[in-house]
């Protein structure tokens, strides 16, 4: 049976700046990582938060993290770039990319920018909300590690590669739907396995293409399946959306793409002859107000929401939840009362610590 710990988000705050710190990042670059990572926790998406964090130092430890980075731009259009990320973590490359995004819609009522030789850039949410801050719209794409297999087949070739749009709202939170383009993310796996539970049918296909509970299956030679989970329930379009992702992320802006995606497991080491440099995303910022004046556009989101919420249930006690809404709730209960951390998790965040040489986790 795990135990859960409940951290103060301030204290996570400061122990993950620190070990950022500790690997060479930036005071700017730890606080920004940080940030990110956080920001899961806060909004209940705890397979990427601070659970991926011994992630990062191992592959900085392999020297596959550039602690330092020169992210720049190597291409430009006034709506369009690409950046170079110099191997930095994806969680500072990519606030970096959004930015710019949102500087070019300010000019040009849209933009969009391809990044390439950068790292795994946590929640797809955290990048695309830049831009609702701004009343704009966001989006965020990023390929991943290989662990998904195409339709009719049992090769890992694609990530979980998750598809972020998020629209700005007035009364309410912003609408914002964050997903992976298999039937489940890898962290979920994660989490089962340190809870030492099953995992729901359709998940996981094994080396076979059998379907199995295991969650351990990936370590077995098995591979998650596309949104769909197989042909008869649709699988293709799962395929056909990570595909999207991936040509979008990665053949677009030079990254590595297909089965040659840099793992985030840091004791595999990519394949040989490798396409492009390390992993990919795809952002973009497009101004509201481009198409009808923000506080139109604002009142019938609210107006889309209401009707939705209103929708007719089919349990009266289960209400219709829109997309986003979860998550925003989770953020005000987590920040008054604290994050819950399973025990693995603490265990492994206080060894990270101890090597380091900083303050544990209480």
């Amino acid at each position: 049976m795990n135990e859960y710990y409940i951290i103060k988000e301030s204290a996570l705050r400061d122990f993950t700046e620190n070990v950022f710190r500790s690997m060479g990042c930036s005071d700017k670059h730890s606080t920004l990582a940080a940030d990110v990572l956080l920001k899961a926790d806060l909004r209940g998406i705890d397979s990427h938060g601070v659970a991926r964090l011994t992630g990062y130092v191992r592959l900085w430890e392999k020297g596959r993290v550039n602690a330092k980075p020169d992210i720049k731009i190597v291409h430009e259009t006034p709506s369009t770039a690409t950046i170079d990320g110099d191997a930095g973590l994806g969680l500072v490359v990519a606030p970096f990319a959004m930015k710019i995004a949102i500087e070019k819609a300010k000019n040009a009522g849209s933009g969009w920018i391809a990044i390439k030789n950068s790292n795994h850039f946590g929640i797809a949410g955290y990048h695309a909300l830049m831009a609702v801050e701004q009343d704009m719209i966001g989006f965020a794409v990023t390929n991943a590690s290989p662990l998904v297999a195409p339709t009719f087949s049992t090769e890992r070739m694609l990530g979980t590669n998750p598809i972020c749009y998020a629209f700005p709202a007035g009364k309410y939170p912003p609408f914002i739907t964050d997903m992976a383009t298999s039937t489940a993310a890898n962290g979920k796996l994660e989490i089962a396995q340190r809870k030492g539970t099953d995992v729901p049918t359709g998940w996981i296909q094994d080396k076979n293409g059998n379907t199995t509970t295991n969650p351990h299956g990936l370590k077995e030679g098995g591979s998650l399946l596309p949104l769909g989970s197989d042909r008869e329930h649709g699988s293709h379009k799962g395929f056909g959306l990570s595909a999207t992702v991936d040509i979008l992320s990665a053949v677009l802006s030079g990254a590595s793409y297909g089965p040659w995606a840099p793992p985030f497991v840091a004791f595999i080491n990519p394949l040989p002859d490798q396409p492009g440099q390390g992993l990919g995303h795809f952002l973009g910022a497009m101004r509201v107000d481009g198409f009808r004046p923000v506080d139109e556009f604002k009142s019938h989101m609210d107006n889309w929401i209401d009707r939705f919420k209103q929708a007719t249930p089919i349990n009266p006690d289960q209400r219709v939840v829109i997309p986003g809404e979860p998550e925003y709730e989770a953020e005000i209960e987590r920040r008054k009362n604290g994050i819950p951390l399973i025990d693995v998790v603490v265990n492994d965040l206080n060894e990270v610590a101890e090597k380091f040489g900083i303050e544990k986790l209480n």
